[in-house]
């Protein structure tokens, strides 16, 4: 039995550490996910330094993605109550910056490495994606990542990213990498648009990546559309010019439905000379910006039902689309190879009977074959010189089949299953044997456990977060 790496061992027991201190209700988890990492060792699916509780972040994840200057930095430092980030018209950094709370380390900056090498961040082994897209880039972790720390109390359990602006960029292929990692791990994601430049050119590679390839996402709600610096308009005099053609925008890349809120940052604000047009941007400001509070603090509620959920469908996964594709993979193997064993043995055959043949030494062969039996032990050393050579040739076939089929899996649907593939199909496991190593009614059985495991999670969050009669608790706001 594949037993996880100590390496492993010691991140769960880190990860139950960190559960302990910041969010407890989670720690139940943690056996969910090793009872799949179990399976996932046994057939493949993983290898033994992996885990699947290190696919997802454990801290709730809130992620500000958008163009440049489009006051990412300054939203920021405002929602922090200090100035962690560096703000301007210009880009002021091009790494994706990691923001977590840290008593004793606030206002340390630590390298990209610090997220690569823990499991609890949203990053870990991100280098080794990042050296799929781009060779060598892997080992520059630190050029694409920061860690910040910092003690600011409305950061305490949750976990904040800055995006670099998502226009231009010279490392654009994996800085798009990071961005789709990052949106499928967060639990919200704000994208921010400019109001001085509602609709310009710039615009449209993000209104593709950041609208138009996310209004059909399972997650589609997390996403809220912020069009930030709206002060701006207010001396214009045509608010609502702007904020319309920014909605067109949106429209025309198929997000015809959701949340749209219009902010600034009054501490960077211009001066409204005007006291009622004043008064409604501030208004309209003080609503929207309650709003997005309020959903960044719902985030440590969300994580616990993402996590939950994120069990279960890898639970589900695993038995009704991995084994499946491994099933199917396995047979179709195991059928190439006995029919190219056949065909190589027939070939075989007719070509020393053929040869025979046509140089007249039928006779001679088939005296050959006779003075075997009158000798047993000839007989015997011919026959396992023989059995040498079959099995020479079948390893031979086996492995060959095995890599021609493993190598034409890359870019298909089965990609994510070609190293369980090759693990079903090392030299030691029976050609005969057509259903996945390590999985049997013990296995089945263990997935029936945690889906379980997973329904009564989401019942004691329900209990925790509401009661019977409906009435909501206040969440973790004491």
């Amino acid at each position: 039995m594949v037993r996880p790496d100590k390496s492993i061992v010691k991140r769960f027991d880190s990860l139950k550490t960190h559960l302990e201190r910041e969010n407890p209700v989670l720690i139940d988890a943690i056996a969910g996910f090793r009872k799949l990492d179990t399976i996932g060792y046994k057939t493949g699916l993983i290898d033994s330094d992996d885990s699947y509780a290190m696919q997802i972040s454990w801290w709730p994840l809130v992620s500000v993605l958008g163009v440049f200057s489009a006051g990412k930095s300054s939203f920021i430092n405002s929602y922090l109550g200090e100035k962690l980030q560096k703000t301007g018209n210009q880009a002021v950094d091009d790494k994706f910056t990691v923001m977590c709370y840290g008593e004793e380390n606030a206002g340390r900056v630590l390298p990209g490495l610090a997220l690569d090498a823990d499991m609890r961040f949203p990053f870990y082994k991100i280098s080794d994606e990042i050296e799929k897209v781009t060779e060598g880039e892997g080992r520059r972790i630190d050029a694409y990542l920061q860690l910040k720390v910092t003690n600011s109390e409305v950061l305490r359990g949750k976990i904040l990213i800055d995006s670099p602006g998502f226009d231009a960029d010279a490392q654009r292929t994996s800085t798009l990498k990071l961005t789709n990692h990052i949106m499928d791990i967060s639990d919200l994601v704000l994208v921010f648009f400019d109001a001085r430049h509602p609709e310009p050119g710039a615009m449209q590679d993000t209104l593709t990546h950041l609208v138009e390839n996310t209004i059909l996402r399972n997650d589609s709600s997390k996403f809220l559309f912020i069009l930030n610096q709206i002060d701006t308009a207010a001396r214009e005099d045509n608010t609502e010019e702007i904020v319309g053609a920014w909605q067109r925008a949106l429209s025309q890349k198929g997000l015809t439905a959701g949340r749209f809120y219009t902010i600034y940052n009054k501490d960077v604000s211009l001066p409204i000379d005007n006291e009622s047009l004043r008064k409604r941007f501030e208004d309209k400001r003080d609503s929207d910006m309650a709003e997005i509070e309020e959903r960044i603090h719902q985030v440590e509620v969300e994580r616990a039902y993402r996590i939950v959920g994120a069990m279960e469908k890898q639970a589900h996964n695993i038995r009704e689309q991995a084994i499946p594709a491994i099933t199917r993979l396995k047979r179709t193997w195991s059928r190439r190879v006995l029919r190219l064993d056949a065909l190589a043995f027939a070939l075989a055959a007719v070509a020393i009977i053929g040869g025979a043949l046509m140089t007249g030494a039928m006779g001679s062969l088939m005296g050959f074959v006779l003075s075997l039996f009158a000798d047993p032990v000839s007989m015997l050393t011919t026959l396992l010189g023989l059995l040498l050579v079959v099995l020479v040739v079948h390893f031979f076939i086996r492995k060959l089949v095995a890599e021609f089929m493993a190598a034409r899996l890359k870019n298909t649907d089965d990609e994510p299953y070609a190293k369980a593939f090759r693990f079903n199909t090392r030299y030691f496991r029976s050609v005969f044997s057509k259903d996945p190593v390590g999985w049997g009614s013990r296995s089945q059985k263990t997935i029936d456990e945690v889906v379980e495991h997973a329904s009564e999670f989401v019942e004691s969050l329900n209990d925790q977060f509401t009661n019977p009669s409906g009435k909501a608790k206040e969440l973790a706001k004491e």
